[in-house]
């Protein structure tokens, strides 16, 4: 951890209550219809004055180059600026990679946000959406964050507020699957129409029923496993269960943290948290 910073800003992660895939455009990205919920598991960043851009973090193993979301949210902003005052950016990793759980898109939008006010460009939310849709499709729901549907490439958010509480447990099996490799897997003939966001709040209760992934298809195919999580989550009293994304992490609601909880101790083998959801 860097000495004599401020607090560190919190990066939080997201899982996709609900995902359709509604299109394969012709630029070779795909439409989709999803419905985000922001997490309090989060990532830490801690900003330093420097001479230059240096980005460390805590997993070696991580690339700190363009390849990396903060690095190519700071070189995008930077360009708002003339000679912008640089920042060491140290990122804490306790988001799991790879595992559909937004935390990469979550520590490029804490960097814009952060950028945006301690350069004083002072930018409003649509504005910064719009750069952080160039960073990453997933980037711009967090410069808000909370529940948000969305449509397109995740770049056109409704936001909404989903009654009555809940908690969320995540399990995280030992595997990463690359979004771009379930997209290639997806058969264009299996896209479905958009959801209506309102549906999911109907009569003032949230309809676990409407939702799905449509991932799931594809990635339980290949890691069977990750359908018997699934079905022990649902088995554990989950009132509802899915994948988050293109996985490998799943979900599954809980009225309580202590149900939540009691469910955990049967995922023993794999790495969980018990969270519950940022509302804003």
């Amino acid at each position: 951890m860097l000495t004599n910073t401020p607090p560190p800003v919190k990066a939080n992660a997201k899982v996709n209550l609900a995902l359709r895939i509604t299109r394969r455009r012709s630029d070779g990205y795909h439409n989709l219809s999803t419905l985000f919920q922001e997490i309090d598991l989060h990532d830490n960043l801690w900003f330093k004055p420097a001479s230059t851009l240096r980005l460390t973090t805590t997993m070696p193993e991580l690339a700190t180059d363009e390849s990396n979301l903060c690095t190519r949210a700071y070189n995008i902003f930077k360009k708002l600026i003339s000679s912008p005052p640089a920042y060491a950016i140290h990122l804490e990793k306790n988001i799991p990679v790879g595992a559909g759980l937004g935390g990469g898109s979550a520590d490029a939008a804490a960097v814009l946000k952060f950028l945006n006010t301690t350069w004083q460009i002072n930018l409003g939310i649509q504005a910064l959406q719009k750069i952080a849709a160039e960073v990453g499709s997933d980037v711009p729901f967090y410069i808000n964050g909370g529940t948000q549907g969305a449509t397109g490439r995740g770049e056109i958010l409704t936001p909404l507020r989903l009654p009555g509480n809940f908690v969320i447990l995540v399990v995280v099996p030992l595997v990463a699957i690359a979004t771009a490799w379930a997209y290639q897997q997806f058969n264009p003939t299996d896209c479905k129409p958009p959801y209506e966001f309102d549906d999911f709040t109907r009569g003032k209760r949230i309809h676990w029923e409407l939702c799905e992934n449509q991932f799931e298809s594809i990635v339980f195919q290949h890691y069977p496993e990750l359908k018997a999580i699934k079905f022990r989550l649902q088995q554990n009293g989950a009132r509802y269960a899915a994948l988050t994304g293109s996985g490998s992490a799943l979900f599954g609601v809980f009225d309580t943290a202590k149900e939540a909880q009691s469910a955990s101790q049967n995922f023993s083998a794999y790495q969980t948290f018990v969270t519950r959801p940022v509302l804003r």
